[in-house]
């Protein structure tokens, strides 16, 4: 099990199909290899050798689907960054991956003089974009140019492929270390779940740098489909590719759908040849996809439930469970049903599985979990104790198997389909000087399902606006994880006998009404 095999065999099987198209620049099979093994052979001619890092921070594009098969082609790791992040939390991560080499494209070159200062380990900088090269930077079309092909390093089934870095409950992004075997374990899952086929058309149109599209990444070259790239996702954007392209299957979040299925340009494309949308990373509004199912008569629709941790699938709901009417009305509810190399079951506090309808935590088991965080073992054996890992997501199983997810154990907070982790939030906001408690939580959102909202009490004597705080968290962390909205309490927040902010208690007034605390 290696991921260099996904690319030799569709090279044996169908070398001169049209792999990756992406603007002007179209490659076969055969081209796409070719590049792989020469930008492999410039990684190796710059030192990187087995289990040595590499990121790229950059929006969607060819040359990050060649950077996710080259680092391991040369014995490395591959470490995408989020590019929603601020440029101190660009520096953690690749300070704690030890990335030795970083790939970027026109929309962040302009931050490496800044990452320069802050980042320790970084000894070349390779611009992927189609520019002037900038000063102190590799351009990657000459570094393919002068590299000869090398012969695939050879590492495989548990050798350490990737690291993608998730947020965590003590507010530190942890390393998430996912193996040759976890990737290909879930790249067999993901097959009749996205419906790849050789026929088929991926559009990466979600951020390469999430493992949600990394389930195309391997799943769309394992199929023999097509590639196909646009930069990131607007609503006439992403319909102009499918028309042009002829997409035929893509993943969105459900904002995405919300905005793509509420545009009202969406009547002036042609959307025919779109016939899978896989959706993931938050539930989907029942009204979304009502209306979904009515301007997209064409698409069948498919949930699919997972985590980094997992890499990522766990379960989903079908197409066939995507309907109004029938006995498979309202399936799609829930997140699905196992995917097929993936164990599910719900425990109890005590890690004992729990009767179907109860609620508890959603734990999996299979090759497709994580080999552990990065550098945190002790945080390690706590998610994967007794052989399980735990997800954080309560919720229960029906008879059938089908999995719903009622509530999060952990307080994450998925605003817009991104992981906002309450700790970090907090975290931040506890540096402001006249705050003396806060707890940051979700509420619902119409069109971003949660909304990051912090409770916060002042210190005596001491005063801040809404807008302040807001402002103040802007300097710290991402914009996506700052509040939208800030409520000011006079008296202590409640706790629990260990001490503990009770944030179930705090959560619940804005919740009253809904079914389920997560949107």
């Amino acid at each position: 099990m290696y991921i260099s095999q996904l690319l030799t065999r569709a090279v044996q099987t169908k070398g001169e199909a049209v792999a990756t198209i992406c603007g002007n620049r179209v490659h076969t099979y055969s081209q796409f290899q070719n590049r792989v093994q020469k930008f492999a052979g410039a990684l190796r001619g710059l030192g990187i050798s087995d289990g040595e890092r590499v990121a790229i921070l950059a929006h969607n594009n060819d040359r990050y689907l060649e950077f996710y098969y080259a680092t391991p082609w040369a014995g490395g790791v591959f470490v995408p960054v989020n590019t929603r992040l601020a440029v101190p939390e660009f520096a953690y991560w690749l300070n704690d991956s030890g990335s030795e080499i970083l790939l970027v494209d026109d929309a962040f070159a302009g931050v490496v003089g800044d990452l320069r200062s802050q980042v320790d380990t970084i000894r070349e900088v390779i611009y992927i974009g189609d520019g002037d090269t900038p000063d102190g930077m590799k351009n990657y079309e000459e570094l393919l140019a002068a590299a000869d092909p090398v012969e695939d390093a050879g590492r495989g089934n548990d050798d350490l492929a990737g690291l993608f870095y998730t947020g965590g409950t003590t507010g530190v992004s942890k390393g998430v270390m996912l193996s040759h075997r976890n990737f290909i374990v879930n790249t067999l899952n993901s097959m009749p779940c996205f419906n790849f086929k050789e026929d088929s058309r991926w559009l990466h149109v979600a951020p390469m740098f999430h493992i949600a599209d990394g389930c195309a990444v391997f799943g769309a070259t394992m199929g023999l489909s097509t590639h196909v790239f646009i930069p990131g996702f607007t609503p006439q954007g992403t319909m102009q590719a499918v028309q042009e392209h002829k997409i035929t299957t893509t993943l969105l979040v459900p904002t995405m759908v919300n905005m793509l299925v509420n545009d009202p340009a969406l009547a002036d494309y042609d959307m025919t040849s779109l016939t899978d949308i896989i959706y993931g990373a938050s539930p989907m509004p029942e009204a979304v996809i009502v209306k979904a199912l009515e301007v997209l008569p064409n698409a069948g629709f498919t949930h699919a439930y997972g985590q980094t941790e997992c890499a990522p699938l766990v379960t989903y709901t079908g197409p066939e469970f995507h309907v109004l009417d029938g006995p498979n009305a309202g399936r799609f509810k829930s997140a699905g049903r196992a995917a097929y190399a993936v164990e599910v079951k719900i425990f109890d506090e005590n890690d004992q599985e729990v009767e179907k309808g109860t609620v508890g935590e959603v734990c999996v088991r299979g090759e497709n979990v994580m080999l552990g965080y990065w550098n945190k073992p002790e945080q390690t054996a706590e998610a994967k104790r007794n052989g399980w890992m735990h997800t954080g997501d309560g919720g229960y199983m029906d008879e059938q198997g089908f999995v719903y997810i009622v509530d999060r154990v952990k307080d994450m907070i998925i605003s817009g389909g991104e992981n906002v982790y309450s700790a970090e939030v907090e975290n931040a906001l506890y540096q402001h000087d006249a705050v003396a408690e806060c707890a940051v939580i979700g509420i619902p959102h119409e069109k971003w399902g949660e909304q990051v909202h912090a409770v916060v009490r002042l210190n005596e004597g001491q005063s801040a606006s809404e807008q302040q705080v807001i402002d103040f968290a802007h300097t710290l962390i991402a914009g996506f994880k700052c509040p939208r909205s800030v409520d000011f309490v006079s008296d202590p927040l409640p706790l629990s006998g260990a001490g503990k902010i009770l944030k179930n208690v705090i959560r619940k007034p804005y919740w009253d009404g809904h079914d389920k605390a997560v949107s």
